[in-house]
């Protein structure tokens, strides 16, 4: 469910996506199968993010139920760019500057590793795509721009042996997509997608940032470097310091299938088959316990927890009586 990403065990956050990054990154530049050993978790992005001056938190894919989309064959993998487009293809994989992403986090500088990536990205299932702009033509990709000049040259990665207009035609002729955006950033948040094999798709009158984490997993990135290229490319642009993680919601299938595992006897039901017990909740009923006694509150019309409030406290391991207070 979702992809498997992957950094240090031990101080996430000042070794995967810390503040300073940039020498960490240099000294990890060629430890790709040591970062693959553990599981970097959304909880872990997050504080990483945080530690870096971001706001960030995480949401669940059914928070975004009318904005999430299967990926489809026909979409391109495109670059993370919120703007306008003359490419209406959406419903690809997201990633910083498209394929250059792959190239940029594997270390491949040269016209003949771009096209293999090129045909590489076309036999996984996707349309492979690099972008310019109105104003600055094939410069008008900020990702690419900041490879080119030199500015990712303290995290280790190398510079391309080609310009824009090079690489460009060597996506295109290796099969590829050239899009080209149209109006100014106006970016307000960035969403790292960890929801497999869905995307988000731009909107250029609300636009938003989208970074399809788990596409670096399918084309066996290194993903702590990925993330940290992907904050530090919209730190370097001036974009908004604000992320949304996207996980998987469960499925009431795989609520079900957990429980079995632990020899439960689990069913999925409809709320036609409750007709007549189930209630709307109602803003005088208390947040109760789960159990199932008699009380002496008739209130029921509240939602119900293992231990009414304490359930709160419990996940969020607050442990004080001041904490309590606040959940409260």
């Amino acid at each position: 469910m979702g992809c498997t990403l992957s950094s240090q065990a031990n101080n996430v956050s000042d070794k995967v996506l810390g503040s300073n990054p940039a020498s960490k990154a240099k000294n990890q530049s060629n430890t790709s199968s040591s970062t693959s050993s553990a599981s970097l978790t959304p909880d872990q992005i997050v504080a990483a993010l945080q530690e870096r001056g971001w706001q960030a938190e995480i949401v669940t894919e059914f928070s975004l139920l009318n904005e999430m989309v299967d990926v489809d064959p026909q979409g391109i993998l495109k670059c993370v760019d919120g703007r306008g487009s003359d490419n209406t293809q959406f419903c690809g994989p997201k990633m910083p500057g498209g394929i250059y992403a792959i190239a940029h986090n594997r270390g491949v500088t040269t016209l003949e590793g771009l096209k293999q990536i090129t045909k590489e990205v076309a036999s996984k299932g996707h349309v492979p795509s690099v972008h310019g702009d109105h104003s600055s033509d094939m410069l008008g990709c900020g990702f690419f721009k900041l490879w080119v000049t030199g500015r990712f040259d303290d995290m280790g990665y190398p510079r391309p042996q080609f310009d824009a207009d090079q690489g460009a035609n060597a996506v295109e002729n290796a099969g590829g997509v050239i899009e080209m955006h149209h109006g100014s950033h106006a970016e307000k948040v960035v969403y790292i997608n960890l929801v497999e094999n869905k995307t988000l798709e731009p909107d250029e009158d609300d636009q938003r940032f989208i970074v399809d984490g788990w596409a670096a997993g399918k084309f066996g990135l290194d993903v702590p470097k990925f993330l940290i290229a992907a904050a530090a490319t919209v730190e370097m642009l001036g974009g908004p310091k604000k992320a949304k993680i996207v996980i998987p919601s469960i499925s009431p299938a795989q609520i079900a299938e957990a429980l079995q595992g632990r020899g439960w006897d689990a069913e999925i039901v409809t709320d036609a088959s409750m007709a007549g017990q189930l209630v709307d909740v109602r803003p005088e009923g208390i947040l109760k316990c789960v159990d199932g006694r008699g009380s002496d509150n008739t209130r029921m019309g509240g939602p119900k927890m293992p231990g009414g409030i304490y359930a709160i406290a419990h996940n969020r391991g607050v442990t004080s009586i001041e904490g309590l207070k606040q959940i409260t």
